[in-house]
């Protein structure tokens, strides 16, 4: 089973940031270049980078655009999304040389139309960013940037996905995004079960390598690392080792 380490580079007015729990209030600010930081994860061994434009999931309008296709240019394999509203979006993301769009507030509000373009463009084509929070005894979805809660759950839209073909789904514990808690491991082993075809990236509350064994273990095929990376917690090649 291929398993694959992901940098994350979260994008607010052309920085790198991250967030809080995904609080536009509780914002950190690491570095002002980030093509040069994923550049240096490239030279570190990564394949792939996750790119969020911050900025875009909030407005609805692809923001941080001109960046995304500078990084995009310089060789890695880059999933990208945030502000993904309709097709002229998703095609200019493809334009700018993003290999997987990511597409989350349209896949909750918008099923029917995700999953014509699951069918137009590929499955390797998407990644379905179904982001949670669990109230009530539910795993609900937030949307536009977490600001909002949409009426399904995740376990209602992932297994629904799954029958139209998809076959990428990242999905993050909004309460531990950028807490360094670890990953809710829980959450990852109920996908494994409930939607085995899904390739399931783990993201949100990572802090150490054993995290991401764990992970594995639990069966995600992918983590996402953010904050984690950008404290120097450990390495990209520490991570690939792991």
């Amino acid at each position: 089973m291929t398993f694959t380490v992901i940098p994350a580079i979260d994008l607010r007015g052309g920085h790198v940031v991250r967030l809080k729990q995904g609080d536009y209030a509780q914002q950190t600010t690491y570095a002002d270049d980030p093509r040069a930081l994923a550049q240096r994860y490239a030279d570190a061994g990564a394949r792939w980078l996750h790119l969020v434009d911050l900025d875009g999931a909030r407005s609805g309008t692809l923001d941080n655009l001109a960046v995304i296709e500078a990084i995009a240019g310089g060789g890695l394999l880059v999933q990208a999304g945030g502000g993904v509203r309709g097709e002229g979006d998703l095609r200019r993301l493809f334009d700018a040389g993003v290999t997987r769009v990511v597409v989350g507030s349209v896949a909750i509000r918008d099923p029917g139309r995700v999953a014509g373009w699951l069918r137009d463009y590929g499955a390797e084509r998407l990644t379905l960013a179904l982001d949670t929070r669990r109230a009530d005894g539910r795993w609900t979805l937030p949307s536009a940037g977490w600001t909002e809660t949409e009426a399904g759950t995740l376990d209602e839209l992932a297994p629904w996905y799954a029958a139209q073909g998809a076959r990428h789904l990242l999905c993050t514990d909004i309460d531990r995004d950028g807490m360094l808690a670890g990953f809710n491991l829980d959450l990852y082993r109920h996908l494994a079960g409930t939607v085995p075809s899904l390739a399931v990236q783990a993201s949100g509350g990572v802090r150490s390598l054993e995290d991401i064994r764990a992970a594995r273990e639990a069966g995600a095929r992918g983590v996402i690392l953010g904050r984690a990376l950008l404290e120097g917690r450990f390495t990209v090649q520490e991570a690939l080792a792991a």
